[in-house]
């Protein structure tokens, strides 16, 4: 079929990369994945969950790219400090260029604006500009017509279309293509605009757009000097608020379909906002101060909570919605992956997500930043707990239904949190009920050897049981905390990166890669029990495992120095960020 064709086309122009050469560029509404040769490989739009325009990341098509004319040029980049805006930047046989590239801020929920600002450095570097959207995943074509002026427009798909910068392109086979030559210190703007509504009569100024933009990343993210890695600490940050929608919710990855695991069958779609992530994130961002971040959270988790109390599901569209059930789109997927979207995530309870949602909370409560309905929220939650806290669910990595320790412990962690800025009528029964949870799971759950075990049912060590003491359910030096430390340092632990758990008795490699949520939490283990030096390491260790562009994964493959699953995940971004804070303080008493 025609699209297949295209795809095949588009695949011999920009075949895949490894997912370390990826960028990601976000204005918290849509993000835009782009390869080291100026190529997006991936953006929905109008929004994370609509369907993407381009999509040759799973083997879809569309294309949209500034790439260098001469084939020998080697890659490299940045992004701008405490921010999203990323610049590309290739070194030819003959010159130096770069490619300056935002969605532009604020971001509109319905218009999405890509900037890219071409600049020639040295020599001579020509480079060629390529646009053919394609909305729907690639089902739909746009027809372009061009205006005297020299700006393209076109509909397709239910959105419209247009683009400025482009005014002596070609069209060729629905495909937009021209060629620029610049002299050093030249320079050239690109504004693509993608909408579900009518657009301005006129194409933005670029230099408006820029200004706009980058006084927004201004006001967005903050200084963060009390950090042991600051720079990284504002890029994470960055990402976190650049995957936050106007509605408060976040998103937990920018893509679908990235495996796992190679033919695993590991492939989620996760442009959706999961609360437990959500929560994460906010007590993040909250761990210092109060910020933008822990204020969104705190709005998203309790108007769900509001709306949905008991029944609270484990994951939302950013607009509040029901995420819709999984499907494939008869697309070849990443190499090794799938194409798949939606999320089994609609079956599911975690109970986890309530402890979680007080813990958010809390920080924000220790900030002065929860008001009147926000304790609405919490009551919402309290409930929940008491009436389900020994019921089956699904944990933390949405397994099969069981009575999982860690899921129990986080609502422990969450009602002693909340407690503290409770009346004190309030508290008590919170205190209590936070005992009888931990008294059965202490009865239960509790490992011969004296260390938490993953369930009455299943007797191993899961790195997810280090949680429990970071967030106070019990003390770091109470004896069952010491002893999972130690038993997570013992059988999950392999050159400085954390398994999950063992899947089998083989290799732990075999099975899955190292996940870095978990190398950051044992590094906050460290800490919070004195062992400073090992604290840091472990930290160093995990924030290296990405690509060059800062950008995290689920998970990494220490064998092969890749990055696995979607991209990027933001609940490692927010480890990495509160763990990066809390380093730089003394261990708590």
């Amino acid at each position: 079929m025609e699209s297949g064709k295209e795809s095949d086309s588009n695949d011999l122009l920009f075949p895949a990369q490894v997912l370390r050469e990826y960028s990601l560029i976000g204005d918290g509404e849509r993000g835009a994945v782009i390869g080291p040769r100026g190529d997006v490989v991936w953006m929905c739009a109008p929004q994370w969950d609509s369907p993407a325009v381009f999509s040759s990341l799973v083997g879809g098509s569309g294309v949209f790219a500034v790439t260098p004319l001469n084939p020998r040029y080697v890659w490299g980049g940045h992004y701008e400090d405490g921010t999203l805006i990323w610049n590309s930047r290739w070194v030819t046989t003959d010159g130096i260029v770069e490619c300056r590239e935002a969605l532009a801020m604020p971001g509109d929920p319905a218009t999405a604006v890509l900037m890219r600002h071409i600049r020639l450095i040295s020599g001579t570097a020509p480079v060629r500009i390529l646009l053919q959207p394609r909305p729907g995943f690639g089902r739909h074509g746009v027809d372009f017509s061009r205006s005297d002026d020299g700006v393209w427009s076109g509909d397709g798909g239910g959105l419209r279309l247009r683009i400025s910068g482009m005014g002596q392109a070609n069209l060729i086979d629905g495909m937009l293509r021209q060629d620029i030559q610049l002299w050093p210190g030249g320079e050239h703007h690109l504004v693509l605009e993608l909408s579900s509504k009518q657009l301005p009569s006129r194409p933005p100024a670029p230099a408006d757009l820029w200004t706009a933009t980058t006084q927004a990343w201004a006001s967005s993210v903050p200084a963060m000097d009390d950090t042991v890695a600051s720079a990284d600490a504002r890029r994470a940050y960055a990402v976190l608020r650049g995957m936050t929608s106007s509605t408060g919710a976040m998103v937990a990855a920018a893509t679908l379909g990235l495996p796992e695991r190679a033919e695993a069958k590991r492939n989620y779609d996760y442009r959706y906002a999961w609360i437990r992530d959500q929560c994460f994130a906010g007590q993040a961002a909250g761990a210092w101060a109060a910020t933008d971040l822990l204020d969104s959270a705190v709005h998203f988790v309790s108007e769900r909570l509001l709306t949905d109390g008991i029944n609270l599901r484990p994951a939302y569209t950013v607009t509040g919605s029901k995420v819709p059930d999984e499907h494939t789109l008869e697309l070849p997927g990443y190499p090794g992956g799938t194409d798949t979207v939606g999320n089994w995530v609609n079956q599911q309870f975690q109970l986890d997500a309530f402890g979680e949602a007080l813990l958010l909370f809390a920080t924000a409560a220790r900030h002065d930043h929860l008001d009147k309905e926000h304790w609405h929220a919490v009551e919402q939650a309290v409930a929940a707990i008491e009436a389900k806290w020994d019921v089956p669910d699904a944990g933390i990595w949405e397994l099969g239904d069981e009575r999982w320790t860690h899921s129990r412990l986080s609502c422990v962690a969450g009602l002693k949190a909340i407690s503290r800025y409770a009346p004190a009528d309030q508290a008590s029964a919170l205190d209590q009920l936070a005992g009888l949870i931990l008294t059965h799971t202490a009865a239960t759950c509790t490992h011969p050897s004296g260390r938490w075990q993953r369930s009455a049912a299943d007797d191993r060590i899961d790195a997810a049981l280090l949680l429990p003491a970071i967030r106070g359910a019990l003390p770091a030096r109470d004896p069952r905390s010491l002893a999972t430390a130690e038993a997570v340092r013992k059988e999950l632990l392999d050159d400085g990166y954390v398994y999950r758990f063992r899947h089998g008795p083989g290799p732990l490699a075999e099975s899955e890669g190292a996940f870095l949520l978990c190398g950051f939490n044992l590094a906050l283990t460290e800490h919070q029990q004195g062992n400073i030096t090992e604290a840091i390491r472990l930290f160093e260790r995990n924030r290296s495992a990405c690509g060059s562009p800062g950008l995290f994964t689920e998970e990494y493959d220490i064998e092969q120095r890749q990055l696995r699953g979607n991209f990027p995940q933001a609940f490692v971004h927010a480890a990495m960020l509160e763990t990066a804070h809390r380093l730089a303080q003394p261990p708590p008493p």
